[in-house]
């Protein structure tokens, strides 16, 4: 398939403290080539939460505006949404079921009723099963079995990691996007989009956990033996480490943020003592001197809260010593100083920074994007082309996102389609099914199913309902 191909894809990060866009096409190799990006401040928007309709439309349209303005040919309609939030919750459960056709093998058939028998299961009134995703199978009295489709047996059942979310709240965020006269193709779990842009095999076998430091939520996603074993929202985050330094200094708001991210640092042992930062005064007070050291007390104070968190969460499920792989760090979060540090010695388990870079192709945005504030917007993207190369997704000029080009490209592009139809022609039928075969053995079934299963039944049960007459 030629680069021309590809869809585009647009993922859309609502943050707290940042609305982001990035447009995406992945090329000839499989990496993605940044087409726009754009940033702009998040209003209206508290801990992953709609407060503010207007606010956060306006904070969307100036985010795809600054995206469109980046590539004069970008045009968007379509978009991948990031959801997260305080309200996201998850629980586990079991599930069996008795066969009537047990002469016949294990078909997908089966695998969905079993699925569709746990939405079902019992969640608080308000709240809405977001997905559902199967964990190991069981097949009669064989356990730990990881695809039963095609096997014999009598009683199939599963473990499932159930994901809710407040309905009202997730249908708020889908309306902003609409109203920003978008539409929105998917909303995606923002700790599995990050976990998708950062994680490589050898994670995803050893063990690791996703920690997204945001900027009003921490996202959790920890991953053991291949499959998808926890996801947690601790509410904590940016925004909090920003208000204890406010309140603990006595300064502004914007100070406090500019403060922690040129001079702050999670270890306060590493700071200077004698370093002291000078801040103008108020209405002609004097200015008011702060040192690093107690800014760095303050910042390590609040971290150390959120990465206790995380290792309660680990510990409920059992895998606070057997993930190898150790810590992901991401999110804005994931940039202060000696987090690295303060992770490890909290958590006892290897750290380090998650960076979206072995997906992503050297173009011109691809410095910036370079930067665990991203993460979740790039994994967005890499959901869009996981719905594409599952048959989910039209191609660029039916609706979609497209790029518009000059007629000589568009010649050029004719002539190129020309010479590789031809060049098709000559191959046989099984040279072909021979290389189609060879590029699909070469992808992993785990990683290729870490977006499997998720929110297949999603978006209907947020479409709006009509307000009925009283």
């Amino acid at each position: 398939m030629s680069k021309k191909e590809q869809p585009i894809i647009v993922g859309l990060d609502i943050g707290t403290t940042k609305v982001v866009a990035i447009a995406g096409r992945k090329n000839e190799y499989g990496k993605l080539e940044i087409l726009g990006f754009g940033k702009a401040e998040s209003q209206g928007v508290s801990h992953g939460v709609v407060m503010n309709i207007e606010q956060c439309i306006r904070s969307i349209e100036m985010a795809i505006e600054k995206c469109l303005q980046s590539n004069k040919d970008l045009e968007i309609k379509e978009v991948y949404v990031g959801i997260a939030g305080q309200h996201i919750k998850s629980l586990q459960t079991r599930g069996d079921r008795v066969r009537t056709h047990t002469d016949e093998e294990i078909s997908k058939e089966d695998i969905d009723l079993l699925v569709r028998d746990q939405y079902r299961t019992y969640i608080p009134a308000g709240d809405q099963i977001i997905d559902i995703v199967p964990q190991e199978f069981t097949v009669d009295s064989t356990p730990n079995v990881i695809d039963p489709v095609g096997m014999s047996g009598v009683k199939i059942g599963a473990n499932f990691h159930i994901i809710t979310g407040d309905r009202n709240a997730i249908r708020n965020i889908k309306r902003c996007v609409d109203r920003a006269e978008l539409m929105t193709r998917d909303l995606v779990l923002q700790p599995l989009a990050s976990a998708a842009a950062v994680m490589n095999e050898e994670d995803l076998e050893a063990g690791v956990a996703i920690v997204d430091i945001g900027g009003g939520t921490t996202d959790m996603a920890v991953f053991y033996d291949g499959i998808l074993k926890h996801t947690a929202v601790i509410p904590y985050a940016g925004v909090n480490i920003t208000n204890d330094i406010r309140n603990g200094l006595g300064v502004l708001r914007a100070q406090a943020e500019q403060m922690k991210v040129q001079f702050g640092m999670a270890l306060a042992d590493e700071a200077n003592a004698n370093a002291y930062i000078t801040i103008p005064g108020l209405r002609g007070l004097p200015p008011k001197e702060i040192s690093v050291k107690n800014l760095a007390n303050i910042i390590q104070a609040r971290t150390q809260e959120i990465l206790d968190y995380v290792v309660y969460h680990l510990k409920q499920i059992d895998l606070d010593k057997r993930l190898y792989g150790g810590i992901i760090l991401t999110g804005g979060g994931a940039q202060l100083k000696h987090i690295i540090q303060l992770t490890e010695y909290v958590t006892g388990l290897g750290a380090r920074i998650g960076y979206p870079n072995e997906h992503l192709a050297g173009t011109n945005h691809a410095e910036v994007m370079k930067n665990p504030m991203y993460a979740t917007c790039i994994g967005l993207i890499l959901r869009g082309y996981h719905d594409f190369e599952n048959g989910r997704l039209r191609f660029v000029g039916e609706g979609g996102n497209v790029i518009h080009i000059s007629k000589k490209e568009m010649e050029d592009a004719m002539d190129e389609q020309e010479t590789d139809t031809k060049a098709i022609a000559e191959e046989s039928t099984e040279e072909q099914q021979a290389i189609a075969n060879h590029k699909t053995a070469k992808r992993s079934e785990n990683f290729k199913k870490l977006f499997d299963g998720l929110k297949g039944k999603f978006m209907k049960f947020f479409e709006e309902v009509e307000d009925e007459e009283i």
